[in-house]
Formats: C-alpha cells, sequence, structure tokens
C-alpha cells in the first residue's frame, strides 16, 4: 500500500515550533493542491495547535519523505524554526495506525481527547472540497470516523475531568443540579478562574460576577463573556452571599477568605449550598472554611487529585481502544487487499481461458462432432482446477486483512509468471 504520513507534533517539537507549521483552512486547501499536483494521487492534511499531519498516496511505493518535509517547512516559510528531524514518518499499516491513534485521542496531549476526531473529520471534508480524496482516502475517512465513534461509544476514555477548570465544574455539576438557577463569582482574573468560568458558562451557569483589583480588567472580562456584571474588589467577601459558586485566584500572601467570614455568610444564605473553588498559589481561602456545614471547598491540589485519578482510569482504557484500532485496520486492509485481489483473478481467469480457446479451436477438428462438447467440457473443468488453488490463496491472503504486503507478493508473482498485464496505479484506483 503506497500510504505515507508526515507528522510534526507535541511528541517531536515544542509549541513555538509547532505553531510555525499550523496551516489555516485557506493555506491548507492550497498546500493540498500543490502536494496533489506534485507528489501524490490522493492527500489530506490534519493541522491542529499539537500536530500538523499529512497523509498521501503515492503512485510508486518509492518515495523520498525529505523532499517532502522540504516542501512543508518552505511553504509555511518556516526553515529558521523547523528542522526536517521534528517530523516522523510511517508507510502502509503504520500510517494507518498513527490517524486511528489519533482520531481515537490515545495520540493527544491529553488521553482522550474529545475534539480531535472533529479536527480529522474536518481535515478530510477540506481535502474533498479541492478535489484531494480518492477512493482509498475516502475509505480511510470512514474507517477513521469509525474508529473514533466506536472508542466513545465502547470506552470510557473520553470520560471523566482531566483539567483542574473542567474538574471543579464537574464538581459543581454534582452539587447543583441546575447550574442554570446558579450564579458565580471570580475574585481575580487569573488564566485557571477564567477557564473555569467559561467552562461554567458552557454548562449554562444563570449569572456570573468578577472582582479584581484592577476593575478595568473584571469589566474587560465581563465584557468577554458577554453577559455578568463586576463587583467591587472591596465588596468580594459580601459577594459570597449572592452567590453559589465562588472561584479564587488571586495573588496574596495571606488568605483574602476567612472562616468567620464564610460563617457570617452561610448564616446570611439561610445554609444554603456555597461551593468555593480555591485556585490561587498560595491559597486564597482559609482551609479551616471547609469544616462549616454546607461549604464545599477545592484547592488546586484537591482539583489535581482528582484529575489524576480520571487520567489513571483514561489510561486504564487504552487497551479497550488499541484493540478497536486493531481490527478495524483489519477490516481497511482486507478491502484495500480486495481491490488487488479481484481484478488480478479476473485478469488469472481470462488469460487461462483465453489460451483453453485458442487451443480447442486450434484441435476441436480432430474430434467426432459429437465428442467436440465434451471438449469443452473437459478442457474448462482443467483450467478450473489450475485456478482453484491460487484464486483460493490470493482470497485468503485479503481476508487476513494487515498481512497487505504478502498479498501483494503474492499478487506481483502471479502476475509476472502468468504474463499478465495491466496498469497498476489504475487498479489501485478501482
Amino acid at each position: 500500500m503506497n500510504l505515507l504520513s508526515l507528522s510534526i507534533s507535541h511528541h517531536t517539537a515544542s509549541v513555538d515550533v509547532r505553531e510555525k507549521m499550523w496551516l489555516s483552512v485557506d493555506e491548507t486547501k492550497q498546500a493540498l493542491q500543490q502536494l496533489k499536483k506534485r507528489y501524490f494521487n490522493e492527500c489530506v492534511l490534519v493541522s491542529t495547535c499539537n500536530r500538523t499531519e499529512l497523509y498521501g498516496m503515492t503512485s510508486t511505493v518509492q518515495y523520498q519523505d525529505g523532499e517532502l518535509k522540504k516542501f512543508l517547512i518552505d511553504f509555511k516559510k518556516a526553515g529558521d524554526n523547523v528542522r526536517p528531524e521534528h517530523f516522523v514518518g510511517s508507510f502502509a499499516g503504520g500510517a494507518v495506525n498513527h490517524l486511528f491513534k489519533v482520531a481515537a485521542g490515545i495520540d493527544s496531549m491529553v488521553i482522550g481527547d474529545i475534539q480531535i476526531l472533529n479536527q480529522v473529520k474536518k481535515a478530510f471534508n477540506v481535502a474533498s472540497e479541492v478535489d484531494a480524496l480518492g477512493p482509498i482516502l475516502n475509505r480511510l475517512k470512514q474507517s477513521t470516523l469509525h474508529v473514533g465513534k466506536r472508542t466513545r461509544a465502547e470506552t470510557t476514555i473520553c470520560e471523566g475531568a482531566v483539567s483542574v477548570s473542567y474538574a471543579a465544574v464537574e464538581l459543581a455539576s454534582k452539587i447543583f443540579e441546575d447550574l442554570s438557577k446558579k450564579s458565580a463569582l471570580l475574585i481575580g482574573a487569573g488564566k485557571t478562574g477564567e477557564l473555569t468560568v467559561k467552562h461554567l458558562m458552557g454548562k449554562g451557569i444563570g449569572e456570573v460576577r468578577v472582582a479584581n483589583r484592577t476593575r478595568a480588567k473584571a469589566e474587560s472580562l465581563v465584557s468577554s463573556f458577554g453577559v455578568g456584571s463586576v463587583v467591587d474588589y472591596e465588596d468580594m467577601v459580601d459577594g459570597l452571599r449572592a452567590v453559589d459558586i465562588v472561584i479564587t485566584s488571586v495573588n496574596s500572601p495571606s488568605y483574602i477568605v476567612q472562616p468567620e467570614d464564610v460563617h457570617k455568610v452561610m448564616k446570611q444564605r439561610s445554609n444554603n449550598p456555597l461551593f468555593i473553588i480555591d485556585i490561587g498559589v498560595p491559597r486564597n481561602v482559609n482551609p479551616a472554611s471547609k469544616k462549616i456545614d454546607n461549604v464545599f471547598l477545592y484547592d488546586i491540589d484537591s482539583l489535581g487529585t482528582i484529575v489524576d485519578k480520571n487520567l489513571g482510569k483514561r489510561k486504564a482504557e487504552i487497551p479497550k481502544v488499541t484493540t478497536i484500532i486493531r481490527e478495524e485496520m483489519v477490516d481497511f486492509f482486507r478491502w484495500y487487499n480486495s481491490l488487488q485481489v479481484g481484478p488480478t483473478i479476473h485478469e488469472f481467469r481470462d488469460a487461462l481461458e483465453a489460451i483453453r480457446q485458442e487451443e480447442v479451436q486450434k484441435n476441436i477438428n480432430r474430434f467426432r462432432p459429437e465428442d467436440r462438447e465434451l471438449v469443452e467440457l473437459v478442457t474448462k473443468r482443467i483450467v478450473n482446477k489450475i485456478l482453484h488453488q491460487p484464486t483460493t490463496t490470493l482470497k485468503r491472503a485479503a481476508e487476513n486483512g494487515i498481512k497487505g504486503k504478502e498479498t501483494i507478493f503474492r499478487i506481483e508473482a502471479l502476475r509476472e509468471l502468468f504474463g499478465i498485464k495491466g496498469d497498476r496505479k489504475d487498479r489501485n484506483e478501482e
């Protein structure tokens, strides 16, 4: 199989190198058109923040990946930052296996990444728009998407929060049944705190308020959310009374929220549950506050423990995903090998039948008229018996799926031994 892949990713390059190879949709289309014209029958480019990968079907098993690496680097004018050794390549089964791992989320920086499957799907769709896909990569697209869908349906590798911010939101969802009726206060506009609020908004949080030492930054953040209001930093403790979720992310040498503050607030709110996410380092909320009834306090360490536990669960699912990938590879290569086997068997049968007919026609007059029908029958049976073993062997090889090289070797040997001519490229594209 003449499929190759080239990849630059978080495995091989730092973010400052990877970002130089990121391709916009328009750049992707331009690159694909040039790649197809110069190197490939079919090709696709996947480009995300963590990887840029090329997959292509060449017209020959001989290829020079150095030239392709140079093309990609030159296309992005990234020669000052990106070197050929930042890329890794795979061929045939290795390329398919790598793509399936990417789609399943087990090659991602965060195991079980739920976004990558849609990104891969989008990449194939973009390639289709510029007519860079053919029958092989179209089939590979369907197999790849099936891997991703099976992974999500048959395993739990995408379940459980694996970031501190999302772990906090998952906990909030368990404490409060309907977040749309709840409100949140962000104290300090730190990056993780801001991300936590965005996750809450994604879950439909009812209201967001922001308190920050610099009021202008709080106002800017509220404006970026599109909803919410600003609370004066001096009034932040009083602000605990009117919200259900508090996220603190302040750079302070001492606690900004003390147990007595929380105790007073809880009386004012009739002991309704208060969920506090302390992401400050050092901590912003005195840990003694968690002893107060209906107060749920989590700091960055406790959230990190949840994240580590969920990551462990995801890693435990990798063997199941690997099994799915193996099964889908067998199905894909069984289909691919059938493209090679079918035409060869047909042409082999035609070649032997032509020989049979030629010899019968040469000698048919030597037989009595009443025996000529028997000659046809006997010679056809002889041809069928000759055909039986090689065609059966080829079909079995194709059914092995992943043993593509062995199947192709047998096909080529058969064609050479019996002088069967034909354009290999055309057969691959049938």
